[in-house]
């Protein structure tokens, strides 16, 4: 019976009648803030989606969860997920040559750089090598000529920048273990690209949040520490560097980047950015100015406080246990080749972003 119908695809293929395109995306770190916007993005695209997801002792799978055909049962539908880790390249082969990919997602990493300085080691056997495992397992599956893959590299790259705007050209002088792992990986990628002609691309992402953020990065903590403050659950915390500049983007908008550089019909890098930059200290502001407090400064450096103006409480408070060894003080992207070549432009506001983590009350308690 299968033999038959097999015939019967084949006939119809060779009649001429139009063959569906098989989208099979593979996505290490899919249980992460990206991952998870991914699968949802690449699912209502009618993509079937293979996750790569280390084992745990307790359920990691909360950003996900919705996106399964039956949430209670965890049936999985056209999103089905293998365990697998990043440091064991025998389960990545065995992944892609089961799964048989067109695209493959690599946003799985150790991606704090603060604590990259604590797990040096294993941030470089995942961030770095496992990138390299990623590549090889493509080429050992001889899978080199018809899969995509997609790289999540980072404006953590620039480090003590070069040059402001950061765009492609500019020099990379990474300042953490993180970002020299992810420099090794950015070089891997372009290294098979162009020693196996493989489609294999780099987005240099600037950084970028959203309600799943993982609440030990600072935009997260900041926006929970303020819904609790809010709450009444709460009366300060603590932050390393307020005086740090970024670009902040929404993980929504980037995601989409992420599947448009693959559909191009030559690979290509990308600064992947908002180019508007925005201070820790201005973050914390917007972010209590959204529940009606405004924050006053008082002292300096690791004396300085934020105050309620109104009750004159402190809120914030400054610890050098925050700091990095190697500060990166200022990181903002020109991603006019993103919009040149891609059409891609981020669509959400610095004032939209903060809201959003904010209105996230429910997530304080």
């Amino acid at each position: 019976m299968a033999q038959s119908s097999e015939s019967a695809n084949a006939g119809s293929a060779f009649n001429g009648a139009p063959q569906k395109k098989r989208n099979v995306a593979v996505i290490t770190g899919i249980t992460g803030q990206d991952g998870s916007y991914l699968a949802e993005f690449l699912l209502a695209k009618g993509y079937e989606v293979h996750g790569i997801m280390r084992r745990s002792s307790s359920f990691n799978t909360g950003r996900i969860e919705h996106l399964y055909q039956n949430p209670q049962t965890h049936t999985e539908g056209n999103m089905k997920l293998h365990y697998g880790d990043l440091t064991d390249s025998t389960c990545l082969v065995k992944i892609i040559n089961e799964v048989k990919p067109t695209e493959i997602y690599n946003l799985g990493a150790q991606s704090h750089v603060k604590i990259s300085f604590d797990l040096a080691e294993y941030t470089a056997n995942v961030d770095g090598v496992g990138t390299l495992r990623l590549l090889d397992a493509i080429k050992t599956c001889g899978l080199t000529n018809s899969v995509k893959f997609y790289q999540a590299s980072t404006s953590e790259l620039y480090g003590k920048v070069q040059e402001i705007p950061q765009k492609e050209t500019t020099p990379f002088y990474p300042r953490s273990p993180y970002g020299a792992a992810k420099l090794y990986a950015y070089w891997i990628v372009v290294n098979f690209r162009e020693a196996y002609n493989m489609f294999a691309v780099n987005g240099i992402l600037f950084n970028h949040e959203s309600p799943r953020r993982g609440s030990n990065f600072v935009t997260r903590k900041i926006s929970r520490a303020v819904a609790k403050i809010h709450l009444g659950q709460l009366e300060s915390f603590s932050l390393g560097n307020l005086d740090s500049k970024r670009d902040w983007g929404h993980a929504k908008d980037y995601v989409e980047a992420m599947w448009v550089m693959l559909q191009q019909e030559e690979p290509e890098d990308f600064v992947i950015s908002t180019g508007e930059v925005h201070s820790v200290r201005e973050f914390v502001e917007k972010a209590f100015k959204h529940v009606g407090k405004t924050i006053v400064w008082e002292g300096k450096d690791e004396n300085e406080v934020g105050r309620c103006q109104a009750t004159g409480v402190v809120h914030v408070r400054v610890d050098p246990k925050f700091f990095r060894p190697t500060e990166v003080d200022y990181l903002q992207g020109d991603c006019s080749k993103a919009f040149q070549r891609l059409g891609w432009k981020a669509k959400v506001t610095f004032e939209v972003r903060v809201t959003l983590l904010s209105n996230a009350l429910s997530l304080a308690g």
